[in-house]
């Protein structure tokens, strides 16, 4: 194997890319380096490079048009914008395409030949020669422009990559804080985390292996710029993914996050399945899989919420672990007003109100909490012993439909038994009377 041909298949390696994209990169280099030194502006150059020789040809490459008269090109029209303009560049007119040679060579009739079946639409190339001094000057120009194609190829590569990745988790390692943002290592590449993204409660450490959820990647003139986040709530939802089978296969879905993060989190879960309990699915046997969610966002607590159709039922279980005693509706401008028992009005508010803004963000109502009156509790502690003594009352009635259904079964019972016995006799009494 020649000595090109090792130095282009070490750069697939080493920079990812494909054989086909280095050999483009060198054959516009050497064509970038023709047209400096050799070639002229009117040339459209291309280059055919063979790895395999080393040895290089070069295209004046040309597309034959119709042929226009001349006084007609120069001549100005009000309509001229929107009429095709001959570019001499890549352009070739049919007429002067036939006084041309197949790749500039000479050959006799065949070459005739060729020139005749010339047409509108054919792509003519012209071979020019190539100067002995070209190899030095080309291998210098080459060299510095097959570096920028390459760096261009590879980072090309690198944004392709992780443009897949956007809205998805990665892992990367902390590289050093800059200014306000963490650079992160993500072995290839280094993305940014902003100070936005970041969670106020952590602390980065370099060489520190962490999971980053990618928030978005950019084009931009030094590279892909990718930024990544630690406090996005989907980051939740890919976690979840992760560590929880039931929601990777969709049979537990997630409906809504809400989430101050650092601090709490509420996730309402749900599936249309009746035999999954998908609060416990999530939450795992002695809480395993939760934890490891918590402890990789560094501790932050997690509420498993269950989701429901039903908003008033829904804005209930947002509310957890406080205890709602009533609620109503007002869709007009879309707020509940709730009650909760007395004692569990810090409870249902949370500390700094934290426990009713992450429920309103999850079920998406505008959320008022009152503590239920003294009266208010009376009548439904009344309510409440009212239901009971009438649920006891049905039941002791139901009780005694069915003793009483018993006994009239009993007692028909024993008139079947006593007719049948009569009948029995009579039917014996006739039999003597018939033997007499």
């Amino acid at each position: 194997m020649n000595t090109i041909l090792s130095a282009i298949e070490e750069i697939c390696q080493e920079k990812k890319l494909s054989k086909e994209q280095v050999l483009e990169a060198i054959e516009q280099a050497l064509a970038s380096a023709y047209r400096k030194d050799f070639g002229n502006k009117l040339q459209n150059l291309k280059v055919v490079f063979e790895p395999e020789s080393g040895q290089m040809k070069v295209f004046d490459e040309k597309t034959v048009v119709e042929d226009f008269d001349e006084k007609e090109k120069e001549q100005d029209t009000e309509d001229q914008e929107d009429k095709k303009r001959f570019n001499p560049k890549t352009e070739i007119q049919l007429s002067e395409a036939r006084l041309v040679s197949p790749e500039g060579e000479a050959n006799g009739g065949q070459a005739e030949k060729i020139k005749k079946k010339v047409k509108i639409g054919d792509v003519i190339k012209q071979k020019l020669e190539i100067p002995a001094e070209f190899g030095r000057i080309a291998a210098q120009t080459a060299k510095q422009v097959i570096v920028q194609r390459l760096r261009e190829a590879e980072r090309e590569g690198i944004y392709e990559k992780y443009k897949e990745q956007e809205g998805t988790i990665i892992n990367g390692v902390v590289q050093r804080q800059e200014r306000q943002f963490i650079l992160i290592d993500l072995q290839d590449t280094t993305a940014i985390l902003p100070l936005s993204e970041q969670i106020r409660e952590e602390r980065y450490h370099p060489d520190q292996k962490i999971k980053f959820y990618v928030l978005s990647v950019n084009k931009v003139t030094k590279g892909p710029e990718i930024i990544l986040s630690r406090r996005h709530p989907e980051i939740l939802k890919e976690l979840f993914k992760l560590e929880i089978p039931e929601v990777a296969n969709n049979t537990v879905e997630i409906k809504a996050i809400a989430r101050e993060a650092g601090n709490r989190s509420k996730v309402a879960v749900w599936t249309k399945e009746e035999s999954i309990d998908p609060i416990g699915a999530c939450i795992g046997q002695r809480g395993v899989r939760i934890q490891t969610i918590i402890n990789e966002i560094g501790g932050e607590k997690i509420d498993i919420i269950e989701y429901s159709e039903d908003p008033e039922k829904f804005i209930v279980n947002s509310l957890s672990p406080a205890k709602v005693a009533s609620l109503t509706l007002n869709k007009k401008d879309n707020s509940a007003l709730v009650k909760v028992k007395r004692g569990q009005l810090s409870l249902a508010i949370g500390r700094n109100g934290q426990n009713v803004r992450l429920a309103a963000k999850l079920s998406g109502w505008r959320i008022d909490i009152q503590e239920q009156a003294e009266e208010d509790e009376i009548k439904e502690t009344k309510k409440v012993e009212e239901e009971k003594k009438e649920i006891k009352a049905k039941k002791i009635e139901k009780k005694t439909e069915t003793k009483k259904e018993g006994a009239n079964e009993k007692k028909e019972l024993k008139k079947t038994v006593k007719k049948a016995k009569t009948e029995k006799k009579e039917t014996k009494a006739k039999k003597i009377v018939k033997k007499k």
